[in-house]
């Protein structure tokens, strides 16, 4: 299953808890803020975090992995392109909205990688690299399911932001087309700032 349990620290955003049904583990993805509120949701639900999974550095996605480090040593993930944003409070953003936060001890992948869960292996996440908005900018993929969590890469109805530090209209437009949007038409597209959307329905502002 998948629980969007939108929070807010600066901005608000969609966080994601993706569930194994059967053994009730699963994978925490962009905890932006409330980490406490988060693990007691995940509690309050019987839910067992693996691993923290990150599409991306930006502060607004990072932020509530203090508050979930005070209270259990569960590894955080990002790509590799990724550490200068959770170590510069300039390039993840923080800095320019007084809220300085930075991320230590994160573990890296690459395109390609696969995640599965340590209790059942049959249920993974396929990492998509997908720079534009960030160079690190990543989409989890559930092939299984035809689910894809995408980040600030793509949103309903729109592109994500490529003005920050890092960002690329170009490779943005190619991550959306080559990587994203010759996924299965049917494919849900989890974003971290908008509705559900899939595949199908947004090829047509890209043609």
């Amino acid at each position: 299953m998948i629980a969007c349990v939108p929070v807010k620290g600066y901005f608000a955003v969609n966080c994601y808890v993706w569930v194994d049904d059967d053994t009730k583990h699963g994978f925490l993805i962009d905890p932006g803020a409330q980490g406490r509120e988060l693990m007691e949701f995940c509690h309050e639900q019987g839910f067992i975090i693996e691993k923290i999974l990150l599409t991306h550095g930006h502060f607004d996605h990072i932020g509530g992995i203090v508050a979930i480090r005070a209270e259990s040593d569960i590894p955080v993930y990002i790509h590799a392109a990724g550490e200068q944003y959770l170590t510069d409070t300039h390039l993840n953003l923080s800095h320019y909205c007084r809220c300085d936060m930075t991320v230590h001890g994160a573990r890296h992948f690459q395109d390609g990688d696969v995640f599965r869960l340590d209790s059942n292996p049959a249920c993974s996440l396929r990492v998509i690299h997908t720079p534009g908005h960030t160079p690190d900018s990543v989409v989890f993929y559930d092939a299984r399911h035809e689910v894809a969590f995408v980040g600030d890469t793509i949103f309903r109805g729109s592109r994500g932001n490529d003005q920050y530090p890092g960002g690329d209209g170009r490779q943005l437009l190619s991550s959306i087309r080559r990587r994203i949007l010759t996924l299965p038409g049917d494919t849900r597209l989890l974003s971290g700032h908008s509705e559900e959307t899939t595949v199908g329905a947004e090829k047509h502002l890209y043609l």
